[in-house]
């Protein structure tokens, strides 16, 4: 597991995942919403995505399901990151294809070891 693609509509939140992931090593690459999500699966190909649900246009669960249903990406996993804590929100992120899903805000350790976990 090398390459991580941050999906967040918010600079801030997409700066503090990007710092801590290359601090542990991992190369990022970054979209800020759904569309941008879905076109950068297919061309840089990541080992995994971390998904934000609340984004402007395509939201993080229809990205999710497009991705996950896709022929060419569908091998992704997709960990959602998003402040819907709901138990509903986190059972339909797990049926739109979701690996995992983890409310903001993120503990970092936590997300380190989902992620060590998978590769």
């Amino acid at each position: 597991m090398k390459k991580i693609l941050v999906v967040d509509d918010s600079p801030t939140e997409r700066l503090a995942l990007t710092e801590l992931l290359v601090k542990h090593g991992y190369q990022v690459v970054t979209a800020e919403n759904g569309e941008d999500a879905i076109a950068k699966s297919k061309s840089e190909m990541p080992d995994l995505i971390l998904m934000d649900v609340v984004m402007p246009g395509m939201n993080g669960y229809q990205a999710t399901r497009t991705i996950s249903r896709d022929e060419a990406t569908r091998a992704i996993p997709i960990i959602m990151c998003t402040s819907k804590g709901l138990e509903t929100d986190r059972i339909w992120g797990m049926r739109q294809g979701a690996y995992d899903y983890l409310v903001k805000p993120v503990d970092q350790a936590e997300l380190l070891g989902r992620i060590q976990a998978l590769g």
